[in-house]
């Protein structure tokens, strides 16, 4: 029975985990190292980490970091943030890093991409586009951690990716970030509709259903941060992912 990778997205700034709303709005919610642990308790699928300063400091995410995930998880796990050349990322995977996130590089270095598929096998190598619509309503992708508007579509920028040799694309909605009220469906369907590997739907997830809905359009996995670090209608902050039965329950 297929079932999809259900990922949460962890964001690290400093040396410790925050959630965004919007990419704005940082609110502390404690320690990474801590995080995997609860996480490999709960046997997630795959984590994801994003240092949302790196690329505007011009560092990478921090090496000793990763190490100390690495040391700690049960799971494969994805790493992004300032990642600019194949020494940077050579040095995240050898820290224990599985995936290669490249979101800025992708746009100023297309052809880190080509290199890195070369190197470590398009299956390690992840475009992440980060998305929203203007003012009329067309969708526009941004690099920089939401900072700087990239000319090219996202659609454009999704099958570019493909052709260069990504092995998968992290699509996350800038407006939907934290809102817990749903993913941005539309522009799902539109990237699954014209690649051929495998969609990753970010940003907006708040339950399950609307993870059955990303799948639905077009998704082969999903990936959150809200759903997997609140709990209840304020927001407490808990460490929580759902039980295998449930997962294949909903997915089935």
């Amino acid at each position: 029975m297929f079932r999809p990778r259900v990922i949460p997205v962890l964001l690290l700034k400093g040396q410790g985990l925050i959630k965004t709303i919007n990419f704005d709005k940082h609110r502390y919610i404690g320690d990474p190292i801590n995080a995997v642990k609860l996480f490999n308790d709960l046997e997630v699928d795959e984590l994801v980490f994003l240092d949302i300063l790196a690329s505007k400091e011009k560092r990478t995410i921090s090496i000793d970091m990763v190490k100390q995930i690495g040391d700690e998880a049960y799971m494969p796990f994805g790493v992004g943030g300032g990642i600019s050349t194949t020494k940077d990322a050579l040095a995240l995977i050898n820290a224990g890093a599985e995936k290669i996130i490249l979101n800025t590089a992708f746009v100023k270095t297309p052809e880190l991409v080509s290199e890195l598929a070369a190197l470590l096998g398009s299956q390690s190598v992840v475009v992440s586009i980060d998305v929203k619509k203007n003012w009329l309503g067309k969708y526009q992708a941004y690099i920089n951690g939401g900072r700087e508007k990239v000319m090219e579509a996202p659609v454009d920028l999704a099958r570019k990716a493909e052709q260069l040799g990504a092995g998968e694309i992290i699509i996350n909605s800038i407006s939907h970030d934290g809102m817990m009220q749903g993913y941005d469906l539309d522009i799902i369907r539109q990237i699954s509709s014209v690649v051929n590997i495998p969609i990753v739907a970010c940003g907006g997830a708040g339950k399950l259903a609307h993870m059955r809905d990303a799948i639905s359009g077009g998704a082969h996995a999903v990936a959150a941060g809200s759903m997997f670090v609140y709990h209840g209608a304020r927001n407490a902050v808990l460490v929580n992912y759902p039980e295998k039965k449930e997962l294949l329950n909903n997915f089935s």
